[in-house]
């Protein structure tokens, strides 16, 4: 499975940002698709995840500001982040699971977003 990830950047506080991540190779079994963030120094933080059946988590820290789709018969994600602050900068990582639990299967690259004061 590959997870490429697009989007990102550098952005002021209060913009606007979209990412997005397409899957391939065996993908049959990837139930969830979603974001993670990380900043030096700390753990990965999930972002938000979408079911295939369209079932969506939030991190409460971006609740009504971030919005996760998803296209399945295109197998990717999108990530649409409004409102920017730059408490959201961080290492923007493409996930997918199963869905049995919330161990992570797949980790993309990942993609820098930095919004500045």
């Amino acid at each position: 499975v590959q997870l490429v990830e697009s989007g990102g950047g550098l952005v002021q506080a209060g913009g606007s940002l979209s990412l997005s991540c397409a899957a391939s190779g065996s993908i049959f079994s990837l139930n969830v698709l979603g974001w993670y963030r990380q900043t030096p120094g700390n753990e990965r933080e999930l972002v938000a995840d979408i079911s295939s059946r369209g079932m969506i988590r939030y991190a409460d820290s971006v609740k009504g500001r971030f919005t996760i789709s998803r296209d399945n018969a295109k197998s990717t994600v999108d990530l649409k982040m409004n409102n920017l602050k730059p408490e959201d900068t961080a290492v923007y990582i493409c996930t997918a699971r199963d869905g049995t639990s919330d161990y992570v299967d797949h980790w993309g690259q990942g993609t820098q977003v930095t919004v500045s004061s």
